[in-house]
Order: C-alpha cells, then structure tokens, then sequence
C-alpha cells in the first residue's frame, strides 16, 4: 500500500541519532520517506545512511533560488525529535530553518503533522515550551508528549533514555490523524 510521502523532521537530540527506526517503520506501512534535520540535528544523525534508508537526499537548507526540489511534496509531516527550541519558535510561526519553514507552510496547506518532543524535565517544565505546546494543539497539530509517553528524564541524561524513545507511537498518532481527516 503506497501511503504517500511522510517527511520525518529530525531536531537536535541524543534520540535523532536513531531516526532510522522510525524510517524503517514508516516504509514497513507504506510511506515514502523523506527526512530534513535541523542544523543541530545534522550533528547527531548519519547523514549517508539515512540517505541509503530513504532513497532521498537530507535535506538541511533552503535551496538557493531557482534550483529544483530534490524531494517529493509530503503528504505527511512527523517532527520527531522535536526540541524545546523547534517547538517554541514553530509555535511563533518563526521559519528560519528549513524544517520550520516546512511545518509553518505544512500548516497553512492542511497537512497532518504529528509532533513528539523529547526534552528533560527542567526544560519541558518552562511555560513557554507548554504554552507552544497547547498553541500547536489549538492549530490542529497532533501533540505526542507527557509522562503516558514518556516520562521526562533528569538534564544532562538524555542519551541514557534513546534506547526506550517510542518512535511508534509518532507513526500511530500520524495514521490516526490520517484516518480521521478521512473521515
């Protein structure tokens, strides 16, 4: 079953250094995977192997004016990993990323877009990252987060918790999304 393309938004976290997980379940159902990282979160993935995985560049940068697009339009958009710093500034509507310039258009053309944030506590406790949040929901944005998702964990531990961040429930909030849109 051909899903359509799913872009995965990848920002800069312990956890995006496997992304690919999340590849592979998401072409195990279907999609056409196409992965963009936040400058930071070019730092943590393996750039050549997702590359491989997907069949499509990453993506990273504008591309200058005038050059083609390397990539398919999605018809989906998963941020998965997304830092306090994406969540904040995508909730101001700020696009100085390509992956934020991607979900503030993905927004205005009605795409569903699912968002799983993985921060520590003493960051995913400041009221301005809960405030983007509830902003995002109120935007229609699926929000993947809380201790039912997983429990924040103590700063300066997060590459300690990867190994147990629930990529499929990103994927599973995105098919729900889908299907409700659909109906």
């Amino acid at each position: 079953m051909n899903r359509g393309v799913l872009y995965i938004i990848a920002c800069g976290s312990p956890v995006a250094r496997d992304v690919g997980r999340l590849v592979t379940l998401a072409q195990r159902e279907g999609w056409d995977v196409c992965v963009v990282v936040t400058p930071d979160g070019r730092k943590f993935v393996d750039v050549p192997a997702l590359s491989v995985q997907t069949g499509h560049p990453v993506r990273t940068l504008y591309k200058n004016p005038g050059d083609p697009d390397v990539l398919p339009a999605p018809d989906a958009i998963i941020v998965a990993p997304a830092t306090v710093n994406t969540v904040n500034k995508w909730a101001c509507g700020i696009a100085d990323t390509l992956a934020l310039g991607l979900v503030v258009e993905a927004h205005g053309k009605g795409l569903p877009i699912v968002v799983m944030p993985y921060t520590n506590w003493a960051m995913g406790l400041h009221p301005a990252f809960r405030e983007s949040l509830d902003r995002l929901r109120g935007w229609g944005v699926t929000v993947v987060f809380g201790d039912d998702v997983f429990p924040l964990h103590p700063p300066g531990t997060g590459e300690r918790h990867r190994d147990s961040f629930p990529w499929g429930m990103a994927l599973e909030a995105l098919h729900t999304r889908v299907e409700a849109k659909r109906g």
